[in-house]
């Protein structure tokens, strides 16, 4: 039962002004008030929660719709319990104040108050993060966000590499890769291809460590007969391209930067687990996950900066519920209907999608359990959400016990 003395604060954030309601523990509206977004407002709204509330800062919960930002970090910085309730949850709760829909900053704030006083027990509070996990999360987003540039930037060098010289595109394959923009620049068209000598290719092949390809066969696919363009065709398609690659090398520079931050990074969290960890063998998060089949260092930085407090906790439930991997079950009578979740964190979802597609190309039990959904007839993506999901339950049992995965051997999966 809620203390009638209690108190509860709600805040409505917005980019110029935060809407502030304070909620006794009878449900009443105590107190309001509009700070605005600076530094010297928002402590200012610290200092009025606290001499409003009339006691001490972890004792004063306070809800907020997002778990991060500017806000919440200066609420936790001062010592407040903070608690961060979803949009769609505030949604419904909204609803017990205005069943017709009415919605206002002020009606806002006071719901989330309100929702702490009656349901607090189904909220988590947010827990303090590690600033080398909070580093880790802006380089993981900012590895992400090249690299869709890169795609997006090689994607319009394939289309005009098509257009004009597609001998280019059959002897690289991938336009992704940053030899070939190395490659184009020498022989940015088929006439100078035709007069490329071959150790200038076995140089460029050297530098760039490629093996796939000789530079006879090389030169052999560039000295292909070129496709008859209209006069002026290949100069247009040479401008496009060389203004494209000026930006794809940048990004290229910067993904490296990216990969080598995100690496040191990682390093520096296994480090200081190992360093104070009391554990035996100094196995912690960072060793054990790393040590799963499919896990590289993309899906790692993902689940250590997008999930830190559920793998804190080891919290299965939480972490299926965030990568999208747990079904919705909707039953009413004899009505039941089982649904993909698509409430999910998404860098989350993405992140065991790519881990459950690489363990069933390496790991066998991952394998053999997709090949026995697929035999159910289930789908590749649903399958691989099963494989994720059986993954999750492993990597949370591997942190509980501090223990990494050990592959079956042969034996094992005969016997199995």
């Amino acid at each position: 039962m809620v203390e009638p003395k209690a108190w509860f604060a709600g805040v409505d954030w917005a980019s110029e002004a935060h809407h502030v309601c304070l909620v006794g523990g009878d449900g009443s509206k105590r107190e309001e008030r509009i700070f605005r977004h600076a530094g010297a407002g928002l402590a200012e709204m610290a200092d009025w929660i606290a001499a409003k509330c009339g006691g001490s800062a972890p004792d004063i919960p306070v809800a907020i719709e997002v778990p991060h930002g500017p806000v919440v970090e200066s609420l936790m910085d001062r010592g407040f319990a903070v608690y961060s309730i979803n949009p769609k949850q505030l949604d419904r709760f909204r609803d017990r104040f205005s069943p017709a829909g009415a919605k206002d900053d002020s009606l806002d704030a006071r719901v989330l108050a309100d929702a702490l006083r009656t349901d607090l027990r189904h909220f988590r509070r947010i827990d303090p993060v590690d600033p080398v996990v909070i580093e880790l999360r802006a380089w993981s987003r900012i590895d992400e966000d090249l690299t869709r540039d890169r795609t997006r930037l090689s994607n319009r060098v394939r289309e005009q590499l098509w257009r004009y010289y597609p001998q280019i595109l059959e002897a690289v394959g991938n336009v992704v890769e940053p030899w070939v923009l190395d490659l184009w620049a020498k022989v940015p068209t088929p006439a100078k291809a035709r007069r490329i000598q071959r150790r200038t290719l076995e140089g460029l092949l050297k530098r760039h460590r490629i093996r796939r390809i000789t530079a006879e066969q090389l030169q052999e696919i560039l000295r292909a007969p070129a496709i008859a363009v209209a006069p002026g065709t290949t100069e247009a398609a040479v401008a496009h391209i060389q203004s494209v690659s000026e930006r794809l090398r940048l990004v290229h520079r910067q993904l490296a930067d990216a990969k080598r931050e995100i690496a040191r990074l990682i390093d520096v969290l296994a480090d200081s687990e190992d360093s104070g960890s009391g554990q035996p063998g100094g196995q912690r998060d960072v060793t054990v996950l790393s040590s799963l089949p499919g896990v590289g260092q993309t899906v790692l930085a993902t689940l250590l900066a997008e999930a830190p407090q559920a793998l804190a906790r080891r919290d299965y439930k939480a972490l299926r519920c965030m990568c999208g991997v747990a079904p919705v079950t909707r039953r009413s009578g004899k009505y039941k209907l089982v649904v993909r979740r698509m409430a999910a964190h998404a860098r989350l979802r993405d992140a065991v999608y790519h881990w459950a597609r690489v363990a069933v190309q390496r790991d066998p039990v991952s394998k053999a359990k997709y090949a026995a959904l697929r035999g159910r007839g289930h789908g590749h993506a649903r399958a691989l959400r099963s494989v994720a999901d059986r993954l999750l339950a492993v990597a949370c049992a591997m942190l509980r016990t501090q223990t990494c995965y050990r592959p079956p051997r042969p034996a094992e999966n005969h016997a199995a």
